[in-house]
């Protein structure tokens, strides 16, 4: 990952409701914290309204990049490139990770690496909610900084 780069993680079932907060936290990163990379899963409702925000803003900026995350092996699940992405990231030494955590450790492995997080976890029974819960304790040890979107932004 080059350049300032931000990770996604949110809840599947996140309302359409929340894309207005999500586009400005997406540009707000661009403008004011200069962040050119960002990265997404594709499993729920919420990776696609953080994908959705940054396509868009890449329309306006285009030196903004974003990547698809892949949580699984690629020659074991072989996943093109989707629209509008301008790639996908499989973390190092994932290849014997039990494919049950893989998307946990993923996730954990690129909150480690990059410099902001932005999350919509606000119901604490969720790898959302953990997710956010691990980068709060590594907070100290990292340089990270992490937006929090609620349901009621």
């Amino acid at each position: 990952m080059e350049g300032k780069s931000c990770f996604f993680i949110g809840h599947r079932e996140a309302s359409e409701e929340i894309y207005p907060v999500l586009y400005a936290a997406v540009e707000r990163h661009i403008l004011d914290y200069g962040v050119t990379e960002f990265i997404v899963g594709h499993y729920g409702g919420f990776d696609h309204l953080a994908a959705s925000a940054v396509k868009e803003a890449k329309y306006f900026y285009p030196e903004v990049k974003l990547t698809l995350l892949l949580p699984y092996h690629p020659a074991e699940r072989p996943i093109p490139t989707p629209d509008g992405f301008d790639g996908t990231f499989y973390p190092p030494g994932m290849e014997s990770v039990p494919r049950k955590v893989a998307i946990v450790r993923a996730n954990h492995y690129v909150v480690d690496h990059v410099d902001y997080l932005i999350a919509y976890a606000w119901h604490p029974a969720s790898n959302a909610w953990e997710l956010v819960e691990y980068a709060r304790k590594k907070l100290r040890t990292l340089c990270l900084s992490i937006t929090l979107i609620q349901p009621d932004n």
